[in-house]
């Protein structure tokens, strides 16, 4: 073994001690690192924590005096006949919900298309045409306003956001998730489709999966259903509990963030940041239940041939049971 000069061993001392500041500062770094990642963590989970990022939110349309509960919000879903290239579109579909991020629910209610409600400036008309009309004369963002206002007043519900699809939004959001499984409430044949390959397709009633081409031919279908309108909307609860279903896989929440990111690439229009689908999405716990979660309701309504303000016709409108539509409102929109 080789003996060390008292020189030598004085220069490893200083080595050895050189070592160690050095392996010292790589750990008051590493910790250093770990305390900013850790604080930057609890401030993105403060910041997207439902409770936080749903607080006082305003309201675009219906009483700004009477806002929603925090963890809360009202979303309006509106799917539209727009094409590529269009100013202005009808709503042909039109879903409020109600959102309680705390208790894990969604209250669905649809609104038919033909339903009588009061456009601003104009007079009484079917809901379909506010949006239209409204983007003809003011444009495309007033149209989807002028839209929600309709919806809020004839429901009394404030509404925070809304997001706007079409059939290429929805088609291209369900092919990135790879497909959906869709429960058919009933035998269903396309009778006028978009794409003209699917006219006269039957599909019996039961549980299939399906890609995004052929669910939003489905959720367009309404001419060869029981209660034509109603029976479209059976379609569209079927179609968002199998979206649900698909995006809170586990396999998917990961996915939420770029998800999230791809809003543009699947809605025409909305407020809703990717920051806010992302705060909802990962409030959702972990054995999320559609099924139970998601609760969807219609209104009844009976079709009046009554006067359109906007068309100067008489046309056939729905007018919704307002006793019925009061009673839901009540009870699972107001908490």
């Amino acid at each position: 073994m080789r003996n060390y000069s008292e020189n030598e061993s004085r220069q490893e001392i200083k080595k050895h001690q050189k070592r160690h500041r050095v392996f010292r500062r790589l750990v008051v770094l590493l910790v250093l690192i770990l305390a900013i990642a850790a604080g930057f963590t609890a401030f993105e989970v403060h910041r997207l924590n439902p409770e936080n990022r749903f607080a006082h939110l305003k309201v675009i349309g219906g009483n700004s005096s009477a806002p929603v509960a925090s963890g809360t919000f009202n979303l309006l879903l509106i799917g539209s006949d727009a094409r590529k290239g269009d100013t202005a579109s009808h709503s042909d579909s039109m879903v409020l919900i109600h959102a309680n991020l705390k208790k894990h629910t969604y209250d669905l209610i649809s609104i038919p298309r033909d339903t009588r409600v009061y456009m601003n400036g104009y007079g009484y008309t079917k809901l379909t045409s506010v949006q239209y009309v409204s983007q003809m004369k003011n444009g495309q963002q007033q149209g989807i306003l002028d839209a929600v206002s309709a919806v809020s007043g004839l429901t009394g519900v404030p509404i925070n956001f809304y997001a706007e699809t079409n059939y290429w939004g929805l088609r291209d959001m369900i092919n990135t998730l790879g497909g959906i499984e869709m429960n058919l409430p009933f035998k269903v044949t396309l009778t006028h489709p978009w794409n003209k390959s699917f006219t006269g397709k039957t599909y019996p009633a039961g549980l299939h999966s399906f890609d995004g081409t052929t669910v939003t031919e489905l959720v367009h279908e309404r001419y060869s259903l029981p209660g034509t309108d109603y029976g479209r909307q059976q379609l569209q609860e079927a179609a968002l509990m199998g979206i649900a279903k698909k995006v809170m896989q586990p396999s998917n929440v990961t996915k939420l963030p770029a998800l999230s990111r791809s809003l543009s690439k699947f809605l025409v229009a909305t407020n809703l940041s990717s920051e806010d689908l992302l705060s909802a999405g990962l409030s959702a716990k972990g054995n999320f239940n559609p099924a139970k979660q998601i609760r969807y309701r219609q209104v009844k309504g009976t079709s009046v041939r009554m006067h359109d303000d906007v068309l100067n016709a008489d046309n056939a409108q729905i007018i919704l049971d307002k006793n019925q539509l009061q009673t839901i409102i009540s009870k699972y929109f107001k908490s």
